[in-house]
């Protein structure tokens, strides 16, 4: 395997980092504080063909592999985190179900305008009672004629109520049949679908979070995405592929909060020199970095067997896991590093560690990595 940077990898790095300058951390603060979702600067990042990333470029997205990708969304994340989920939300979810599982129609109308984030997609698999625990879901979807009425909510969905498409996953059969729930397109403007409620969240502020509510939502049986039936099994997929987004988030906001802490311990001054001439700082930046490069070469694994259209559920979980869990140590280091001042939002650190969290949460808990790990072990 050969994780050295290619050429796009580098261009993509370089374009992320003038962009975000420019676009994104003058302004981060103010959209963390307020929470607003930044929809302009996912405009911009589509613009650069960062909201298709691995759509083929027949279909308008950028056509590039798993390891652009894990670039794009570390490099995002290491300036905001909640740019880098939006946008590994989009690419991964949404646009990754259809391009995965939608018909030759399904890809044609809805992935060129996804990969240009004239639309901003959302995907629906969690309910207020069933997170982990997706097969009892009680959003459901009966058919009626050449349409399927969906009735049910869907909660802690990104863009939820800015997002123009959604996937969204309702059960077709019985409860805790895997072969009982099916994959809609819906969009903005159906009669009967709407966003609900707004998270007020901890961090990733400025990442639109909310519910999704559908009441007698009548959908055309054109906008079924495979199988009536094999919506949970395509949802299991299509999460394998966005843990190794997850992972790429999380190492590019532990990259971020290295960076701030690395700084900083060479230019504050304690007892007359740097403190990171103090051996209690200089182990806490051997320790992090250490970390950081393990968990990059565990998600760049995990890339490296998308790219090659190789099974991925386990190395996948391992990124997810090892990397989200490595964030937060390192995010929680980097504050402590700062001292008081890490504890200030005129620091970049505070943001990073509020951040870090969920990253142990979305898109499957730490605790449900190790759940998946350990069913691949002992098959």
């Amino acid at each position: 395997m050969e994780f050295t940077r290619n050429e796009n990898q580098e261009l993509i790095a370089q374009t992320i980092k003038n962009f975000g300058d420019k676009h994104i951390r003058p302004r981060l603060m103010e959209w963390d504080e307020s929470q607003e979702f930044p929809i302009e600067v996912f405009k911009q990042l589509g613009e650069l063909g960062l909201m298709g990333v691995i759509v083929p470029a027949e279909y308008g997205g950028s056509g590039f592999g798993y390891f652009e990708y894990v670039t794009a969304i570390s490099e995002l994340a290491r300036i905001c985190g909640s740019i880098g989920l939006s946008m590994a939300a989009h690419n991964s979810l949404c646009t990754g179900h259809i391009l995965a599982f939608g018909n030759e129609a399904q890809k044609k109308k809805y992935l060129p305008k996804l990969a240009t984030a004239e639309f901003i997609g959302a995907w629906g698999l969690t309910e207020a009672n069933t997170g982990s625990d997706a097969m009892r879901m009680q959003c459901v979807a009966k058919k009626d004629g050449d349409h399927w009425v969906i009735n049910g909510s869907k909660n802690w969905i990104t863009h939820g109520i800015t997002g123009d498409v959604a996937v969204v996953l309702a059960r077709t059969g019985e409860l805790l049949d895997s072969r009982g729930i099916t994959a809609f397109v819906v969009e903005r403007g159906t009669p009967g679908f709407r966003g609900g409620k707004k998270e007020n969240k901890l961090g990733m502020r400025a990442s639109e979070t909310a519910e999704m509510i559908f009441e007698d939502c009548r959908v055309h049986q054109d906008q079924v995405l495979g199988e009536v039936g094999d919506g949970f099994v395509q949802a299991m997929k299509v999460l394998d592929g966005g843990r190794i987004s997850i992972a790429a988030l999380s190492l590019g906001i532990a990259k971020g909060a290295f960076d701030a802490a690395l700084k900083y311990s060479q230019e504050r001054e304690q007892f007359g020199k740097p403190i990171s001439s103090f051996q209690a700082i200089s182990f806490k930046l051997a320790d992090m970095a250490t970390q950081i490069e393990a968990a990059e070469l565990l998600t760049f694994q995990a890339a490296d067997l998308k790219n090659r259209g190789q099974k991925v559920t386990r190395e996948s979980a391992f990124a997810k896991y090892y990397a989200s869990e490595v964030c937060v140590r390192v995010a929680t280091e980097a504050v402590q590093i700062f001292g008081g001042y890490g504890y200030t939002k005129d620091f970049p650190v505070e943001k990073f560690y509020r951040d870090s969290k969920l990253c142990t949460i979305g898109e499957g808990t730490s605790e449900i990595q190790k759940l998946v790990i350990a069913r691949e072990l002992l098959k």
